[in-house]
C-alpha cells in the first residue's frame, strides 16, 4: 500500500482500528519521519481523542481508556534494554480490552508477545510504502477487514 500525504495516513489508521473489533497487538516498524505516530493519531482521532495525543517518546506509553476498546500507545525509541518493556508492565496491557499499537518494535525483542500485525513503512520517495505481516487469524483478520494482504 502507498500512502503519499499525512492526511492519508490517519486515515488509515482510522481505517485500521475500526478493523480492530477486539484487543491485540500492532507493531510499526520504520525510520524516524516514516509516519508510525501519525498513523496512531489518526487511529485515536477516530476514537474521538482528539487533544492530548502525542508521541510518548519519553514517557515510553500512552493509555487511552475507552468504553469498548482502550490503546496503549507504545513508543520504545528511548528504550535502554529489551527487559524494561517488562519493567512498563507490557503484560498488563495485554487485556481483552486493551489495543496495543507499538513503535520500534525492533527495540524489544524477545519480549514483545502476541503481537498479531506488523505495518512496516518505509520511505518510497516523496510517499510512504506500507507492508503488513499477520502474525495469527486476529491479525488475518484485521487485514481482511481492511481489504489488504500480506
Amino acid at each position: 500500500m502507498i500512502i503519499c500525504s499525512e492526511q492519508d495516513m490517519k486515515a488509515f489508521g482510522a481505517r485500521l482500528i475500526q478493523a480492530c473489533q477486539s484487543a491485540g497487538v500492532i507493531t510499526l516498524k520504520g525510520d524516524l519521519g516514516t509516519g508510525k505516530t501519525t498513523l496512531v493519531r489518526g487511529a485515536l482521532e477516530a476514537l474521538g481523542i482528539s487533544t492530548g495525543v502525542r508521541s510518548p517518546t519519553y514517557t515510553l506509553v500512552e493509555y487511552y481508556a475507552q468504553p469498548e476498546l482502550s490503546v496503549a500507545h507504545f513508543d520504545l525509541y528511548r528504550l535502554g534494554d529489551a527487559e524494561e518493556l517488562e519493567y512498563l508492565g507490557y503484560r498488563d496491557y495485554l487485556q481483552s480490552d486493551t489495543l496495543c499499537l507499538i513503535e520500534w518494535p525492533e527495540r524489544a525483542q524477545g519480549y514483545l508477545h502476541h503481537v498479531g500485525l506488523q505495518i512496516a513503512i518505509e520511505y518510497e520517495q516523496e510517499c510512504r510504502h506500507l507492508c503488513f505481516t499477520a502474525f495469527n487469524d486476529w491479525g488475518r483478520d484485521v487485514l481482511s477487514i481492511i481489504g489488504v494482504q500480506d
